[in-house]
């Protein structure tokens, strides 16, 4: 038979007020790391196939090797380190295989988003999507079209209302931007095709087309992996 003790430490407990907040919890120093290293692997900043030297790492962040382990463990698990026995910490390429996979995994995230825009408000979602496509054709160089090109899908994405989606596609983000400074120089000077195809995605919304979206976004997924991998990632 429980004591009175045990059963006061297996009770449920109840004496939160209702609708109390819980504290704000500071972001950890590994998490904070991870989301550095991270940033820099995505701008280009480290690129791919660099290695990583802790102690170099360490003193230019300003941490001490065990939260740095911890954070770049966190960016391994996540697919953009790996682990070669022997030799280090190395950056992931975007072969041709990797490249296929994250915009199959991409594809899968967005055509599903694209749907619930589709039974929510579409219209207001292409108009939304519309005003990134403004900024993408305004853009003054490269990057600055590349970040636009992210931003449109990143708002894609959170226009379905799905934490779980978004949460998938943030993962992807990484990767997705690796390929992205890539496509940059995939395309001629003056080409507008990657504005256009933007933009009929948008129109395809206000349209609400959901067909004709879901159409669209294969097409333009499947453009960007022809691409990077017409002969131009494939190893020699």
């Amino acid at each position: 038979m429980a004591t009175k003790a045990a059963e006061r430490r297996l009770a449920p407990r109840h004496d939160t007020a209702r609708g109390a907040m819980e504290p704000l919890v500071q972001e950890s120093t590994p998490s904070m790391i991870a989301g550095r290293v991270r940033e820099a692997i995505a701008s280009g900043l480290i690129p791919p196939g660099s290695q990583l030297g802790e102690a170099n790492l360490a003193r230019e962040l300003g941490v001490s090797r065990g939260p740095l382990r911890e954070g770049l463990q966190r960016l391994t698990a996540e697919g953009l380190l790996i682990s070669i026995r022997n030799r280090g910490l190395f950056v992931i390429e975007m072969t041709p295989e990797r490249v296929r996979d994250m915009y199959l995994a991409r594809q899968a995230v967005e055509r599903a988003a694209a749907e619930q825009i589709h039974q929510r408000d579409p219209v207001s979602a292409g108009a939304a999507l519309a005003k990134v496509i403004d900024v993408m054709a305004s853009a003054r160089d490269q990057h600055a079209e590349s970040a636009a090109d992210v931003s449109f899908h990143e708002l894609l994405v959170s226009l379905a209302a799905s934490p779980r989606l978004s949460r998938m596609h943030e993962i992807l983000i990484t990767e997705t931007r690796m390929c992205i400074h890539a496509l940059s120089d995939l395309y001629l000077p003056g080409e507008a095709v990657r504005v256009e195809e933007h933009r009929a995605i948008a129109q395809s919304f206000t349209g609400s087309d959901p067909a004709l979206t879901d159409e669209l976004l294969v097409a333009h997924m499947s453009d960007a992996v022809r691409r990077l991998t017409d002969g131009r990632l494939e190893p020699a």
